[in-house]
């Protein structure tokens, strides 16, 4: 039987409900292990360097340094590290500025749990 760790994931989105209920549904999977929350694109970067997580799933339209903005640093900080975009809406024009910033791509908030860890294992893979 083949085992793999569970994929370290940092969550950055500044609206608490959702960013702690969004953890709370990956923490129960168990090939995903969430190292940390943050509430905004400086806060993810500062945690990227401390928690080191393989992926982040980062919100576009945050206060302090929104989700472009903290793809770039922590992607120059820490080029392993991928970075997958949690838009509302696929259509929204800043998703494709965030994969020219070097996010590996997107996932949409209102997805479902199952599509949020596929999606998390493609990005890791």
């Amino acid at each position: 039987m083949i085992t793999t760790k569970p994929v370290r994931v940092l969550i950055a989105d500044d609206q608490t409900l959702f960013r702690s209920g969004l953890a709370r549904l990956l923490d129960e999977n168990p090939v995903i292990t969430v190292v940390g929350e943050a509430a905004d694109g400086a806060e993810a970067v500062r945690l990227c360097t401390e928690l080191l997580p393989e992926v982040v799933l980062i919100d576009l339209k945050m206060p302090n340094l929104d989700g472009i903005q903290a793809t770039e640093q922590i992607l120059a900080n820490h080029p392993n590290i991928k970075v997958l975009i949690l838009p509302t809406f696929d259509a929204d024009t800043h998703v494709l500025a965030a994969l020219r910033a070097g996010a590996s791509g997107y996932v949409l908030k209102d997805s479902e749990p199952d599509a949020i860890v596929s999606s998390l294992l493609a990005v890791r893979a």
